[in-house]
C-alpha cells in the first residue's frame, strides 16, 4: 500500500492528510501501468537478445538437421554421379568395343535439361539457391540414367545379335577331318589339275570317299541347290547372314532344298566328283560381303592352336588343287 501524504496547515498549525482527487488517482495509476509495461518491454528485449525461446530452439534444431541432411544428400548425389560416370566409361570403352558399336557422344550424355524457366517456381524463397541447385543435380542425374538405360537396351540387342552372328559364322570344318589328313589344298594361287596353269583357288579342298557326309558350317538359309555338271558341279550355297556365305561344291547328292533353314552341323549333302574335278573331294569356300576369304581362319570351333598351326603347314605345302 502506498504511504499517505500529509500537508502542513499554517492556520491550524497541524498536518492535514492529503486526499487525491479522481483525476490524480487515474493519472497515478496510468503512470504505474506505463512504467510496468516499459520495464516489461525492456526485460523482453534483453531476454530475446541473449536467450532463445523453446520454439526458437526447436526451429534451430530442425534447421541443423535439415542442413545435415542436405549435406548428406549432396554427398550421395556426388557419389551417384561418380558411379554413373564409371558405368558410362565401361559402356563406351568396354561393352561397345566388344560389340563393335560407336560410343555415345559426350554431348548427348551431358546435354542439359530443356526449359528456360524450368526452375522459376522455385525462386523467391530464402532457400531458393539450395533448392534449385539440388533440383538441377537431380535432373542431371535423371538425364544421365535415361541415356544409360537406353544404351543398355541397345547393348542387349547388340548382344543378342552377336550371339546370332557367332552361331551363323562358318566356324567348323565342312566334313570329318580327324588328324587333318583330309586337308588337300588351300586358299590362294595353285596349279590347276586339268589346265596345269597357276590359277587362284578361292577355297579349300578336302579329300573324302564319295558319299561322305558334308555339314553346314554355320546357321543359315539354303540360298541355292545347283545340280550343275560343269565348274563347281553339284553345289550348295548357304546364306548365313551378317555378310557371310559358304559354298560346298562337287557334291554327289543333296540333303536339303532351297529356302530351308539349317543349323551348324546339319548334314546338307554328300561328297562327290561332279563338275571340274579330278577325284572325289569337297571344294569349300567362304565369302564375306561378296569376297572370298581364306576358310583356314574360320575353324575356331574345331581346331586347337596346335592343330591350326599344323593345318597352316599342310596347306602351305600343297601346290595343286583338285578342281
Amino acid at each position: 500500500m502506498p504511504k499517505s501524504r500529509y500537508r502542513f496547515n499554517p492556520e491550524s498549525l497541524s498536518f492535514d492528510k492529503v486526499k487525491l482527487g479522481f483525476r490524480a488517482v487515474i493519472l497515478r495509476g496510468l503512470a504505474y501501468l506505463v512504467g510496468s509495461l516499459l520495464v516489461a518491454v525492456i526485460y523482453y528485449v534483453v531476454f530475446a537478445a541473449f536467450f532463445d525461446s523453446p520454439k526458437e530452439k526447436a526451429l534451430l534444431r530442425e534447421i541443423d538437421q535439415l542442413t545435415l541432411q542436405y549435406e548428406i544428400i549432396q554427398r550421395e548425389m556426388d557419389n551417384l554421379d561418380k558411379v554413373i560416370g564409371q558405368l558410362e566409361e565401361k559402356d563406351d570403352n568396354l561393352y561397345r568395343t566388344i560389340f563393335e558399336a560407336e560410343p555415345i557422344p559426350k554431348t548427348q550424355r551431358e546435354s542439359g535439361v530443356g526449359g528456360i524457366n524450368r526452375y522459376e517456381s522455385l525462386e523467391g524463397y530464402s532457400n531458393s539457391g539450395i533448392v534449385i541447385e539440388t533440383t538441377k543435380k537431380i535432373d542431371n542425374l535423371k538425364k544421365k540414367l535415361v541415356v544409360q538405360s537406353i544404351s543398355y537396351d541397345e547393348l542387349y540387342d547388340l548382344a543378342r545379335r552377336k550371339e546370332e552372328m557367332l552361331e551363323a559364322i562358318p566356324a567348323i570344318m565342312p566334313l570329318s577331318n580327324e588328324d587333318l589328313t583330309r586337308t588337300a589344298s588351300g586358299f590362294g594361287l595353285r596349279i590347276h589339275p586339268i589346265y596345269k596353269i597357276i590359277r587362284f583357288h578361292a577355297g579349300m579342298d578336302f579329300t573324302a570317299p564319295t558319299g561322305s557326309e558334308v555339314y553346314a558350317t554355320g546357321n543359315g538359309v539354303i540360298e541355292a541347290v545347283t545340280p550343275a555338271q560343269r565348274g563347281l558341279g553339284k553345289h550348295i550355297i548357304i546364306d548365313h547372314g551378317f555378310g557371310y556365305k559358304s559354298v560346298y561344291a562337287h557334291l554327289d547328292n543333296f540333303n536339303v532344298r532351297k529356302g530351308q533353314r539349317v543349323e551348324r552341323g546339319d548334314i546338307i549333302g554328300f561328297v562327290g566328283n561332279t563338275g571340274t574335278s579330278v577325284a572325289p573331294h569337297l571344294h569349300y569356300e567362304i565369302k564375306l560381303n561378296g569376297k572370298n576369304v581364306d576358310p583356314v581362319n574360320y575353324y575356331m570351333n574345331d581346331l586347337t592352336p596346335a592343330e591350326y598351326e599344323k593345318m597352316i603347314e599342310i596347306v602351305s605345302k600343297t601346290g595343286q588343287s583338285f578342281d
